[in-house]
């Protein structure tokens, strides 16, 4: 069993503001600075946080203010991240419990004002009900496509940064439960709803992978996320407790943790990419069957080390070294796997754009909207007010002059229409 080992750092800890609304715990200097950041993910698989890992992140912000955000709990990661050895001007604790706290100009600025951003561990369906579309999570949004800072999140934290995400609504579903009701009420996800970092695309997480095992309920979200969506391929990464991924901004991948000592493991999850690729029986209350000739899915499987093992890119799923690949497939409601020599590989392009009955995707770089699909393409606003149309088969539109808010996009094709939601900061 781990020592876990708790560090009282010697900085003045500040009880800054409390009230119904939010709670905010301060350490460091309470003045807004502004330092050169670098983007970035750091996923955290829950239990005790990564020193090393941290520290990558930490880094990131260029010693900025750093602000966590939960939903319940202290300020334990003030002290913790003053702890490491870096200077950083501030680290502040934002609780936001309640939809009211999480559209306070107070949260909304301090969040839009960070050099880096940390979701901590709790749970996921009230970061999902108490901040989706509310002030924080356009702050969020801000933060990661205006100002490009590091954002990272641990356990449930790390749930939600998927551009798919399970939102844990009815509960915490087991693998067995999943792979034997793939449609049944316990899986419940979202999708390109809440938080959308490009680092993430068509990406979905899970966090404690080891304990207990969750590697079938993964491979299920997968399998419902592909058949929901008429066929487009979904992607994984997990992590085991006490491991950790750091993603820099360019997609390129390093596996943080303590192997030998522990077998600490990060898992990157890739759908074959032989058409057809999904599962073979997804259905109501029927055991999910994703066999594929034994190779449903290739998974990357890379030790975590105090240093960083592996690389892995990410972006565009063309680089994986210092790992090792294996087959998870699926036969009438149970998971097998297998080591295997033969890696993924595939042209990602033709995967991400695998469009069926005429389903978009869509890409926001620096407020500059893409999309790429045939079909009439209009963007309104919440009153149904039409503010784009076009019928281009590429459109480019610029929303930097755009008002922060919700707005849908909806692409009509024949008698089919589909329609997304997007949140400008």
């Amino acid at each position: 069993m781990r020592k876990v080992i708790f560090i009282f750092s010697c900085f003045t800890f500040l009880k800054l503001f409390s009230q119904s609304t939010y709670t905010s715990y301060i350490s460091g200097d309470p003045s807004n600075t502004l330092t050169p950041t670098q983007g970035g993910l750091c996923l955290m698989g829950g239990a005790t946080e990564n020193d090393s890992a941290m520290v990558w992140f930490l880094k990131r912000s260029g010693g900025g203010d750093i602000v966590v955000i939960r939903a319940s709990g202290g300020s334990g990661y003030n002290s913790y991240m003053m702890s490491l050895g870096l200077t950083l001007n501030s680290v502040e604790t934002l609780v936001i419990p309640s939809v009211s706290a999480a559209n306070h100009p107070y949260v909304r600025d301090k969040i839009r004002n960070a050099e880096a951003l940390f979701i901590a561990g709790g749970n996921q369906w009230n970061y999902v009900q108490f901040w989706k579309n509310t002030s924080v999570d356009s702050a969020i949004h801000y933060l990661i496509h205006v100002r490009k800072v590091p954002v990272g999140g641990t356990s449930a934290g790390m749930a939600i940064l998927g551009q798919a995400y399970y939102n844990a609504s009815a509960g915490s579903v087991t693998s067995s439960v999943a792979l034997n009701n793939p449609l049944g009420p316990m899986i419940t996800l979202g999708n390109n709803d809440f938080i959308r970092h490009p680092l993430m695309f068509r990406t979905i997480t899970d966090t404690h992978y080891d304990n207990p095992d969750r590697r079938g309920r993964h491979i299920t979200f997968l399998a419902r996320l592909m058949n929901d969506s008429l066929g487009r391929t979904y992607f994984g990464i997990a992590c085991d407790e006490y491991t950790s991924v750091c993603m820099d901004s360019s997609g390129i991948c390093k596996v943080y943790g303590e192997f030998p000592t522990y077998d600490d493991n990060a898992y990157f999850l890739l759908p074959n990419c032989a058409m057809p690729n999904d599962a073979e029986i997804c259905m109501q209350n029927q055991p999910l069957h994703w066999n594929r000739n034994q190779q449903a899915v290739k998974v990357y499987q890379v030790k975590g080390t105090p240093s960083g093992n592996g690389l892995v890119e990410w972006k565009n799923k063309n680089q994986f070294n210092g790992g090792t690949w294996r087959n998870y497939y699926v036969i009438n409601g149970v998971l097998n796997t297998a080591t295997t020599s033969i890696p993924y590989s595939c042209n990602t392009t033709a995967i991400l754009h695998n469009y069926k009955n005429h389903d978009f995707d869509f890409s926001i770089n620096d407020l500059k909207l893409k999309i790429t699909c045939p079909g009439i393409k209009k963007i309104y606003d919440l009153n149904g007010k039409t503010l784009f149309a076009s019928s281009d088969h590429d459109v480019n539109c610029d929303l930097s002059r755009w008002a922060s808010g919700i707005y849908f996009i909806s692409v009509q094709n024949g008698n089919h229409i589909q329609t997304k939601k997007i949140l400008l900061p």
